[in-house]
């Protein structure tokens, strides 16, 4: 059985934060919303519960992870990025974006792109998954909550709760998301590429 836990999606209760971040840290995996849609994540470090995390979407061992960071002062110890690059980073963040960089050797090989040596990040505008960021004190590995054989992510918290209890260690119900995901954008050629449309519109 997960823990449950209500949290305002504007006002996030501290206390419950800690606890859910406590649990992140033991190696659990984590439901928690976006400013996008409903995430499904685990602590940095943790190869066992990214594990749990690919056979609860069934992904293979090729599919990307995205690191889910503060702001773009952990970008540094994660990708290498430009001063043009870090201009159009700055101007989007944060937001409905996940940008595909050039990753460094901080990076664990599991969590890159295993040909082209990237790693994708997002800077979440959203108070819960911010206020998570801020007590863990470092990223999370997450991936979208789409379960296999669905077309749209889960955005329902107590669908999430009936399909995931037995599943997950910790379910945030920060009220409903949206079924839209992120804009995905290629950052690691000469001009950026928006390779997947979603909720952020990078042409602004």
């Amino acid at each position: 059985m997960s823990d449950y836990l209500s949290i305002h999606p504007e006002n996030p209760q501290q206390r419950l934060i800690a606890k859910a971040a406590a649990i992140v840290r033991k190696g659990g995996v984590i439901v928690y919303p976006t400013d996008s849609v409903y995430a499904i994540g685990c602590h940095i470090g943790d190869k066992q519960a990214m594990d749990r995390i690919r056979s609860i979407r069934q992904l293979d061992k090729n599919h990307n992870f995205t690191l889910m960071c503060r702001d773009l002062s952990e970008l540094a110890s994660y990708a290498r990025v430009d001063n043009s690059a870090f201009r159009s980073l700055k101007a989007q963040t944060p937001g409905p974006f996940t940008f595909i960089l050039p990753a460094t050797s901080e990076v664990p090989r599991r969590l890159m792109h295993p040909k082209r040596k990237t790693i994708g990040l997002r800077v979440p505008d959203s108070p819960i998954a911010q206020a998570l960021l801020d007590e863990l004190g470092e990223p999370m590995m997450s991936v979208t909550l789409i379960l296999p054989g669905d077309e749209y992510p889960l955005s329902d918290p107590y669908d999430i709760r009936a399909a995931l209890e037995a599943h997950v260690d910790v379910l945030i119900d920060g009220g409903h998301c949206g079924l839209e995901p992120t804009t995905v954008v290629d950052m690691t050629g000469p001009v950026p590429e928006v390779t997947r449309q979603g909720m952020g519109d990078f042409s602004a």
